[in-house]
């Protein structure tokens, strides 16, 4: 068996025009692991997101846009060409939405013969949004372009000592000077989603504290998992107790989501005194637009409108050499089995 590695990440715009915003929203918003509604009712609301939200966010993205591109993009391309350099198989990159696209790097892995793929989503947390639909996609693509292909899954890392290893390192300096406060910001998503995942079917926001008890469901618990990344980082990098919380950003739509907001959040710890603001997004391990936009900038301006007086953005991981050893690390188990 001739072997190859995989990554996926979640895409961006071609260009921060209307028209390239449009179409990456479309496929995105489309997908029904993110809209989680009949495909009649989910084409009329992505319909109406689509009359305006291209544009508004059009010029979200031509805030961060680079010379080479969208950051993500970039970020992750780098990467995987730092992971290449210490493979001896194959190293490809895909994105679930958008370019590169995951059927480009699928037939590029069989053209180098490769029939066994280790699928590394960039996602260190489950959900059916994320780490699930780029699954399913590359399951797909495969079957349909490479057949012959066998696929692993690298499963969540979210409490993989590599990967806070790595997330720790990469926040070090920003954690040297004093300040009052950090706060995770981990990507949101509905409610729904979470007791959709639930195997149990009776465990997931049953209880207040259902994320502390034991269960077969934390297994794809987007909340525990990330409960559970906090927890390792601020054990590591010995954060006080008192100084952190957790929140969750990026909400569409009227549903309820993972709570507490990040934007009230920021509102509420100025209002109470905190003035020196930390903010690390640990689901994401590229800078992208929620990252440098919504909380570098957006969050940034309301966190000191609100009487705060130091905001301060840790970058994600991006390309960390440690977070590339992790990546290796990953690799090199799948390879070293028969």
């Amino acid at each position: 068996m001739s072997k190859g590695i995989l990554l996926v990440n979640l895409g961006s715009p071609d260009s921060p025009s209307v028209p390239d915003v449009r179409r990456y929203l479309n496929e995105f918003l489309m997908d029904g692991r993110v809209i989680d509604t009949a495909w009649p009712l989910r084409r009329l609301v992505v319909g109406l997101i689509l009359i305006n939200r291209p544009k508004e966010s059009g010029h979200a993205y031509e805030k961060i846009w680079t010379k080479d591109g969208s950051p993500l993009v970039v970020t992750s391309k780098h990467v995987r060409a730092a992971l290449q350099e210490r493979m001896s198989v194959p190293v490809e990159l895909g994105m679930r939405y958008q370019n590169p696209s995951i059927e480009t790097a699928v037939k590029n892995l069989a053209a180098k013969g490769v029939n066994e793929v280790l699928l590394i989503p960039l996602f260190p947390h489950y959900a059916m949004s994320s780490f699930e639909t780029a699954v399913v996609r590359v399951q797909a693509v495969a079957a349909q372009f490479a057949p012959q292909m066998k696929l692993t899954v690298q499963p969540p890392y979210y409490h993989s000592p590599d990967f806070i290893a790595a997330l720790v390192a990469s926040a070090a300096d920003f954690l040297k000077p004093d300040y009052d406060h950090l706060l995770f910001s981990y990507h949101g998503i509905p409610e729904r989603h979470l007791r959709k995942s639930d195997p149990t079917g009776s465990h997931c926001l049953q209880a207040e504290n259902c994320c502390a008890v034991a269960s077969p469901a934390h297994a794809t618990c987007y909340r525990a998992q990330c409960f559970a990344t906090t927890a390792a980082f601020v054990k590591l990098a010995g954060v006080p107790k008192e100084k952190y919380s957790v929140s969750f950003q990026s909400r569409l739509g009227k549903d309820p989501w993972l709570k507490p907001y990040t934007d009230y959040e920021l509102l509420r710890l100025a209002q109470e005194g905190k003035k020196r603001m930390l903010v690390i997004c640990p689901a994401f391990v590229s800078d992208c637009l929620e990252t440098i936009e919504e909380i570098g900038m957006r969050g940034c301006e309301d966190f000191l409108r609100a009487s705060g007086k130091e905001f301060t953005r840790i970058p994600c991981m991006n390309e960390h050499p440690l977070w590339i050893t992790a990546l290796e690390n990953m690799a090199k188990a799948f390879l070293q089995k028969p």
